[in-house]
This record gives C-alpha cells, structure tokens and sequence, in this order.
C-alpha cells in the first residue's frame, strides 16, 4: 500500500472507533451540554461554511461542463440536492421525534420504534459511505485539505453519534454502532476500487453537504440542549482560521 492509502485507511479506522466508542465517553452525557460537543458543533458548522459551501460551487462548475447547461441552471441543480439531502435527514429526525413522543404515550418508554430508528440508521450509513469513499475523492487534494476534512468529520461523527446513541442506547450498541462501522470501512474500499465521473462525485458531495448541515444545526441549535457559546464559537473560529491559513499558504 502507498503512504496515501494507509493514511485514509487510518482515518477511516478512526471514524469506525469513533462510531463503536462513542457509549464510553461518558463525559459528553451531562446536562447542560458538554462544552466538548459545542466545540465539535463549531468546527462543523465552520466546516460548512469555509468548505462545503465554496466546493458546491466548484461542484457547480463541473455540472456546467458534463450537461451543457448553462452556469445558472448547473448551479440551480447542485443546491438542490444540498436541499434534498437536508430534506430528507430533517423527515427522519421529525420522525425519531414523533414515534419517540408517540411511544411515550402509550408505553412510557422515551425510545422511538424500532423500525424508526433503522430507517435512521440506514440514512446515517449512506451518508458515512459518501464521506469515507470521498476521503480519496475530494475537490481539495491538499494534504492539509485532507486533515481538515478528517477532523471536521471526526468531530461531526462524534456529535452525530452521540445523538444518535441518545435515542436508542440499546439498539445503537448491540447492532447499530456495528451497521456503521461497516458503512465507514465499506466507504472507503469503495473509494479505492471504484472511480466515480466527476459529476456523479459532485452529485454525493452536494447530497452529502445538506444532510451534514442539517446534522450539525440540529444538535446543536435546539434549545433544550443548553449549549455553550463560547467553546462552539472557538471550534467555529479555529476551524475557520486553519482553513484560511491553508489557502493562504496554497497560494502564496
């Protein structure tokens, strides 16, 4: 194996330890929220914000290329499967919550139907699939680029699993923890045998940056979860700030 792709391979080994150890940190299952998950919602929103939403727009770029459209149309087309992923992950957390409330009612049992949070799960796969496989398919193919990425994305599985664990411990660590970790190794052997055209990555990432937004807005914009400013604007700001320096440093 080259030094690259035992590089990703690591880093998606990390994401599958983040997603099989997530139950043993117990220092974020505190209220109010651990200021350690704020810090990982910063840097994931400022992920979106200095990463995703510029490389939707190189994104578009190609999509003008490969149809023949026109640059505002092409434009039009990634931003809407930005939408249509966050759409969709939106449905699934409304309804985690509305089969939880239900469930509450008629059994006393703070847990969503099993069937709810399978559907959850397997969206959650889908989505680690197009991280990981684009660990070796990225617009930005910087190393720097790259540990930005996987940073922003370890943290975001943190805060993602975590929530995830919240909803059904149970379930999330007898079976569910497990479907993820095969999602994660899946993703990037895939991204080592299979070189998808450059639309079709385009297409993965767009879907990917709306469902990562609504992700990390919801957990950490809800008022119930009585978060902490400061830590989370500081993860915004230092990821920001490296981010900067990285195109500082790559046009220089």
């Amino acid at each position: 194996m080259s030094a690259g792709v035992l590089v990703t391979l690591a880093m998606a080994l990390a994401f599958a330890a983040t997603h099989i150890f997530v139950g043993k940190l117990r220092f974020l299952d505190r209220t109010p929220r651990s200021k350690w998950l704020s810090f990982a919602g910063g840097v994931a929103v400022g992920y979106v914000f200095m990463h995703v939403l510029p490389e939707l727009g190189a994104h578009a770029a190609t999509f003008e290329t490969a149809t023949g459209f026109d640059a505002t149309l092409a434009e039009g087309l990634v931003y809407t499967l930005a939408l249509a992923g966050l759409a969709l992950f939106y449905g699934l957390e409304r309804a985690l919550a509305a089969s939880t409330g239900q469930r509450m009612e008629q059994e006393g049992r703070d847990r969503p139907h099993h069937g709810v949070f399978w559907l959850h799960i397997a969206a959650s796969s889908l989505l680690i699939l197009v991280i990981t496989y684009l660990l070796s398919h990225r617009e930005d193919t910087s190393p720097l680029g790259l540990v930005l990425y996987f940073a922003a994305m370890l943290l975001h599985f943190v805060t993602a699993d975590f929530g995830s664990r919240t909803d059904h411990p149970e379930l999330y660590d007898a079976k569910g923890r497990w479907v993820l970790v095969a999602a994660t190794l899946g993703g990037w052997a895939l991204g080592r045998v299979v070189e998808l055209p450059e639309i079709a990555i385009g297409c993965l990432f767009a879907f990917l940056a709306g469902g990562v937004m609504l992700l990390v807005l919801k957990e950490e914009l809800p008022e119930n979860r009585r978060s902490f400013f400061l830590p989370f604007l500081g993860g915004a700001v230092l990821y920001a700030g490296l981010v900067l320096a990285e195109t500082y440093h790559v046009s220089a």
